[in-house]
This record gives structure tokens, sequence and C-alpha cells, in this order.
């Protein structure tokens, strides 16, 4: 297996850019590609071992399709399936995980799903299938649908349906849910609510906002919360709740995602402006000039400032919501400062999470993509 690998980093190397429709060339997906994907569409983070995993496959999906890029969505899409869903995406939820084992073999390391991983391919799927009028890629985002509904999602009292972060199962316990902020975006509720009207999807989109308001009582979003006995705490611990998850959490690298999701969803969306107001202290810190926090305590208080360049594109599409465009500009310039020529990318020495985030912030920046009131996704070359 050792030597297939070498010939892929050889294939690596010596492959062309990537090529899109001229009108709708996007230079920061190019460089992208051409740094963080396979030819055979496997999205590579080398940050982390060289790992795959569900999140980045389906990022990469919905930005090939803002791209208007059908033969690389393809191409992620197929890696996908076959190495994650074990050949068939409409029966299978992705295994999370996919990389190099301790004995050198490259295949999934964790067969466990990610369900924010899972609603951003189904997404995709949905809106590739209406927007290039691919009826395959709409049947299979709705069985995708189906499944996350029936195996990620639980009815917890006091919140209703709420996404839990993988298989149900393994979140819950006894009286104990544990959710993470930033894994059901608003517009991919609505959107799944359209697309699957039976499903659990229209009540997750009222009670979100709800239930964010409790999880962050400091106005900051927290990574990972557990629910119990009618009350949230942020945990350290995504360890599954049975096994006694605990230790006092924070916001930081998952939790950026939720002002990111805030800023991009169209203020039509019903509690849409709710989730703006309940992260209105972030909106303020910013406004006073302070650089964007990396880990901030559940009362929220700064423990660290030192944030990558992600979170400052991540937090422009967020403030230019909240109202404060003199900030929203500052940390556009913050970003724009840290491109590197050679690379087309963020800093010298290109990290994955910080591409994904400036990828949504700058494309929504650039108005190469906006969610409608319900969740469709609307795109510049659509028209």
């Amino acid at each position: 297996m050792r030597w297939k690998y070498g010939v892929w980093l050889l294939a690596m190397v010596l492959q062309p850019a990537p090529q899109a429709q001229t009108r709708n060339a996007w230079p920061l997906w190019l460089s992208y590609q051409r740094h963080f994907v396979s030819p055979q569409g496997r999205v590579i983070d080398f940050s982390r071992n060289s790992m795959t995993t569900s999140e980045g496959q389906g990022y990469a999906l919905f930005f090939s399709l803002v791209a208007d890029d059908a033969r690389e969505f393809e191409r992620i899409r197929a890696w996908t399936e076959d190495n994650l869903a074990g050949g068939n995406l409409a029966e299978n939820l992705p295994a999370w995980s996919w990389g190099q084992d301790a004995h050198g073999a490259w295949r999934v390391l964790d067969r466990n799903s990610a369900s924010d991983a899972d609603l951003w391919i189904a997404y995709s799927l949905l809106e590739a299938g209406r927007l290039w009028r691919h009826p395959a890629y709409t049947q299979t985002g709705k069985a995708l649908l189906t499944r996350i509904a029936r195996q990620e999602v639980a009815q917890a009292p006091g919140l209703g349906a709420v996404l839990m972060p993988g298989p149900a199962q393994l979140f819950s316990g006894p009286g104990r849910w544990i959710l993470n902020e930033s894994y059901a975006p608003l517009p991919l509720l609505m959107a799944a609510a359209l697309a699957d009207p039976a499903g659990p999807w229209r009540e997750m989109a009222a009670d979100l906002p709800v239930w964010l308001q409790q999880a962050s009582p400091s106005g900051f979003a927290m990574n990972w919360v557990e629910w119990s006995d009618g009350r949230f705490t942020a945990i350290a611990s995504p360890g599954p709740a049975g096994a006694g998850a605990g230790g006092v959490g924070c916001g930081s690298y998952d939790a950026i995602r939720v002002y990111l999701w805030a800023g991009m969803t169209n203020p039509k969306t019903p509690g849409a402006r709710k989730v703006l107001s309940i992260f209105a202290p972030m909106a303020r810190l910013l406004a006073q000039g302070q650089p964007p926090p990396e880990v901030v305590s559940p009362t929220g208080e700064i423990l660290s400032k030192n944030s990558p360049v992600g979170f400052a594109a991540a937090l422009a599409p967020f403030l230019q919501l909240s109202g404060e465009s003199a900030a929203a500009a500052a940390e556009q310039q913050r970003v724009s400062a840290q491109f590197h020529r050679a690379t087309g990318l963020l800093g010298a020495d290109p990290h994955y999470y910080d591409q994904n985030l400036a990828l949504f912030a700058l494309g929504w920046r650039q108005r190469r993509f906006r969610f409608s009131a319900d969740g469709r996704l609307q795109v510049r070359w659509e028209h």
C-alpha cells in the first residue's frame, strides 16, 4: 500500500491546476484544490497525518457546487461514497475519519458518523440536484436526510428534537445529551424541511435559537455542551455521555463556526435575527478593536487572544450582518494581509481549517453564494 501512496503523492505534485469555467473561476477554491484535494477527490488535512474527514468532503462538495464545478463535485462525491460510505451514500452514513493506521494501511479509522458533515453532504447533494438538474443527487440527498433523522436525531426533554454529534446512542445517556453548537446551521435545517417535510427539521430550526441562548448565557458560543436536569453545562470532552464526559468547556475552534453560520444566514429566515442578538457580546467585543479570541470561557472571559487567521475570516460575515461594518472591514483586512502569493492560500504554511473558514466567509462576502430565507442555495452562476 505504501508504494501506491507514493505514486499518489507524485500525482499530487504533478497534477495540473483544476479548471472551472472562466466566468465562474474562484481563485481561492482553485488554490485549495491544488493544495488539499487529491486527483481522486479526497480532501487531505496535512496537519493531522494526512487524514481525511467527512467534514472536509462535505465542505468540498459545497464549494465545488458554488464554483459550478460539476466534474470536481462528482470526483469528491464518488470518493466519499466509495471510501467512507461502503459504496452507497443512500444506505450508509459516511465514516467520519479515514487515513493511515498504525500498520501503514490506508482505511477508515473510525466508522462512526459525524452529523454536521452528514448534513452538509446531504444539503450539497440536494442543491446540486436542483441547480444542475441531476435527479440522482436529489434522491441520494433525501435518502441521507432520512438516515440522519433516524440515526443522529434524538428527543431531549425540554429541547425537543436535536441533532446529536453522531450516532444518537453514543452521545446520550440516562438524562444526559451532549450537543455541539456548531453542528446544525439554520439554513441547512430550513432546506432539509423543504426536502423532507415529514422529518424533524422544521421543529429543529424553530428550537435552535432557543437552546443556543440557553447554552450560551454569556453571549459567546461554546464548543460542546451537555443538557442535563433542565440546564446546559459547557464541557471539555465530546466523549460519549454514558462514559462520563465532563470537565469545564470553552468556546474555540468548533464554536467559531456558530458565528460564521449566523453571519451567512438570510436575515429573513425565522430565528436568524434572534441568533445574531444572542451572540451580540462577540460583535461588541470586536467593535471595540479587540482581536478575535481563540478561547472564551463559559462566563465570557477571554482565555486566549491568539486566534488563527481563519477566525478573522469566519467573523466578517457575522459582523457585517450585526451592523458592525467597520469591524467587518477590519477583519477582512486582517485576512487579506495574510494571503500568500505563492500558494494563493492563507499563510505561508496553509492550514486546512483556516482555508475552509475563509472559503465560506469570503465566498459569501464576494456574493458567490447566498442562502434564501428557506435555506435554498443561491449562486452567482445560476442566472
